[in-house]
């Protein structure tokens, strides 16, 4: 499309929208004359961009000369302020024009690029279908303009063809105000308004008159009396592409709390069983003769001899001989007394009914008593070997029932509230890739570790095929969804002790600290309890040398 028709076309859609069409245009800054002069400047200036990102340096300067002459046709229609802005792009034209390198040339293309920008940004139309990106490694103006969403660089050219990154319209820089002899221009201040100066890279440096920073040579900014007293800060729009100050918009959003530890596989402590005798003995054949052997209920773990246990055995066939023999007689009774308190002692012993009917069958006792296993599961302590001689109540075994297992996590105390028994928790064992677990907590520790303060939070699993094995380390994730409230991101929060603060955007440049109160931590940021309302836009990069301003600027107490 060539610069006569693009006029054309801006005029037939200022044209529709003066008609009342059903799309009102964003208000413009410029006069019809001087928006038109804008659009052709625009077709040169794109011309002249593709040139720069691929070397052509000869085609850039053949571009210029239309360029300078469309925005010297711009500076007479458009008002004192913007008309500087067309003047100062005309002048970066003509030196683009008379560039004797590529260099040279992509130097003059930096103050024509903030002179397009500029002017592009105060007739917000125009804005749609161009892109406007940044480049980092330009130290001065570094944005420019392109009508293709693919990066074309023409600070860097054929040499880094895709540094940059797109941005936001709103880096562009604000156009200044018209101002009149009789009027100051829009951001001078009254003399007795003014508190000192000071660099806006360096803020440490003060002087009670005007000058450039003796760090940095930037010329000094005035800080009233207004500023130091509401700790208001005006940041014009280069300023915030210097300092890289970006913004976002406070909002409602879905609060999820996603809390992540390492917990530890252990054994389920109701599902543990000890082995032991309640005599003194000798250990004949140890059939449960390894640690982490599985073992079933019932099945013999080991023999015992026991001179206790055979006397006790002798004397409960001596007692059923005595109720034969009673039957005969007229005193049946006191026999089978005998018979039947001889019988509850073996069982007391944990002999089993079966194990005491064979003794009376065979009519003699067993030398070796089996010790039968009392539960289902594995070995996981053996204090006892063949042979050994054993005590009454010394634990010989402990078996564990590995089909249900416990997870333990530690949490810090501020986690603490946001979890409860029965709620839902996800577990993995990323080493082994297989897919995450959910199970639920059944018990918070009431008492936190004085060392780590951290409280215990136990969840148990079901574990069939033994995935969970005892000491295994596995990813816990607790996530809670808490409903819509209102989030500020994390960056834009500035700890200043107790207190926290971000930097609201009030528009026009201004940036005031506001104190915060925060709740817990989301995946979206923190929570807002009080201090903000939904709507307002806070600084969220860049933050920190804005707090270093603030900070030298004010006597705030939260600093």
């Amino acid at each position: 499309m060539n610069s006569k028709l693009t006029v054309l076309f801006t005029l037939l859609s200022l044209g529709f929208a003066a008609c009342g069409g059903e799309t009102e245009a964003p208000a413009s800054s410029l006069s019809s004359d001087a928006e038109r002069a804008l659009v052709e400047a625009l077709e040169h200036y794109e011309g002249i961009r593709a040139a720069l990102a691929v070397d052509h340096g000869e085609d850039a300067a053949g571009g210029a000369g239309g360029l300078a002459a469309a925005l010297r046709g711009g500076e007479t229609a458009a008002g004192d302020g913007l008309g500087r802005v067309f003047a100062d792009g005309a002048r970066a034209a003509d030196a683009l024009a008379e560039a004797a390198s590529l260099e040279a040339m992509r130097d003059a293309f930096s103050p024509l690029s903030k002179a397009l920008v500029t002017l592009t940004a105060a007739v917000p139309r125009l804005e749609k279908g161009r892109y406007l990106f940044e480049c980092p490694m330009v130290d001065g103006f570094n944005l420019w303009i392109q009508e293709k969403p693919d990066i074309e660089n023409p600070y860097m050219g054929t040499s880094m063809p895709r540094c940059g990154s797109q941005v936001s319209w709103d880096m562009a820089p604000a156009p200044p105000a018209s101002s009149s002899p009789d009027e100051p221009a829009a951001h001078e201040h009254d003399p007795a308004e003014i508190a000192f100066y000071t660099c806006p890279m360096h803020p440490s440096v003060k002087q009670s008159g005007p000058g450039t920073c003796p760090i940095c040579s930037m010329d000094l900014t005035p800080v009233t009396r207004h500023e130091l007293d509401t700790g208001i800060m005006l940041v014009d729009g280069t300023r915030r592409q210097l300092i890289g100050l970006r913004t976002e918009r406070v909002s409602r959003k879905p609060v999820v709390t996603t809390m992540r530890t390492v917990g530890r596989v252990t054994v389920d402590e109701s599902r543990l069983t000890d082995v032991t005798i309640k005599y003194d003995g000798y250990i004949g054949d140890l059939h449960a003769d390894e640690t982490g052997e599985r073992v079933t209920r019932g099945g013999a773990l080991f023999t015992v001899y026991s001179p206790e246990m055979f006397s006790a055995q002798q004397e409960f066939l001596a007692a059923l001989e005595s109720v034969e023999r009673a039957l005969k007689t007229g005193v049946p009774d006191r026999a089978d007394y005998l018979a039947k308190a001889s019988r509850e002692r073996l069982l007391l012993w944990d002999l089993t009914n079966e194990q005491i009917n064979s003794i009376a069958e065979r009519g003699r006792p067993m030398k070796y008593v089996p010790v039968l296993s009392p539960a289902s599961g594995y070995v996981i302590e053996k204090n006892v070997v063949a042979g050994a001689a054993v005590m009454a109540g010394r634990r010989l075994l402990r078996i564990a029932a590995l089909d249900r297992v416990w997870v333990e996590a530690d949490l810090y105390e501020n986690e603490l509230p946001l979890v409860d028994e029965g709620q839902e928790v996800t577990v993995s064992l990323p080493y082994r890739g297989s897919e995450p677990m959910t199970g639920r907590v059944t018990f918070v520790s009431p008492v936190l570790d004085p060392k780590s303060r951290t409280a215990r939070v136990r969840i148990e699993f079901d574990n069939p095929g033994l995935a969970l094995k005892p000491d295994m380390f596995a990813d816990v994730s607790v996530t809670l969804a808490r409903g819509e409230r209102l989030v500020v991101p994390e960056e834009a929060v500035i700890f200043a002790g107790e207190r926290r603060v971000v930097f609201l955007d009030l528009g026009e440049g201004r940036l005031r600290p506001q104190p915060v109160k925060l709740g817990p931590r989301t995946d979206e940021g923190f929570e807002v309890v009080s201090g903000l309302t939904e709507g307002d836009v806070v600084v969220t990069s860049g933050n920190f040398l804005i707090a270093a301003e603030s900070r030298l600027k004010t006597a705030m107490e939260q600093w």
